[in-house]
């Protein structure tokens, strides 16, 4: 499996709603940046954390059906066991019942932990179209 497959893998328990699929992508701990208050999540919980607090936001202003597509990848510095990827990406969703898409650069470090990578941290920058 490749770095970008685990990013994969983890955009579809996103887009599944699945938090221990999130989470089991993950390397312990680990970090999430996102503009979303509280903005930062870090330790073993992260992954739950954050979306834990996706859903409250998203119920507070009325935004369901959450769905990120990857596209291109703009950036993969590999360095032995380590990654860092930047790839495009559209976020989807319903706000108040209309559709919103917003444009974003999905950034992403990896390790590789015996044959597997997981994700140690990852960042999500709106509003960008690359």
């Amino acid at each position: 499996m490749e770095p970008i497959d685990k990013v994969r893998q983890y955009i579809t328990a996103f887009n599944d709603g699945d938090a221990d699929g999130m989470a089991a992508c993950f390397a312990l701990p680990g970090s999430i940046l996102d503009g979303m208050a509280p903005h930062v999540w870090t330790g073993p919980t992260a992954p739950r954390d954050w979306y834990r607090d996706v859903l409250i936001e998203g119920e507070h202003y009325g935004a369901t059906g959450y769905t990120l597509t990857l596209n291109d990848v703009l950036r993969n510095d590999m360095h032995g066991d380590n990654t860092y990827m930047v790839i495009s990406a559209i976020l989807t969703f319903e706000l108040k019942g209309g559709p919103i898409e917003t444009p974003g650069l999905f950034t992403a470090v990896l390790h590789k932990a015996g044959d597997e990578w997981l994700i140690r941290a990852w960042a999500w920058a709106k509003g960008i179209r690359l």
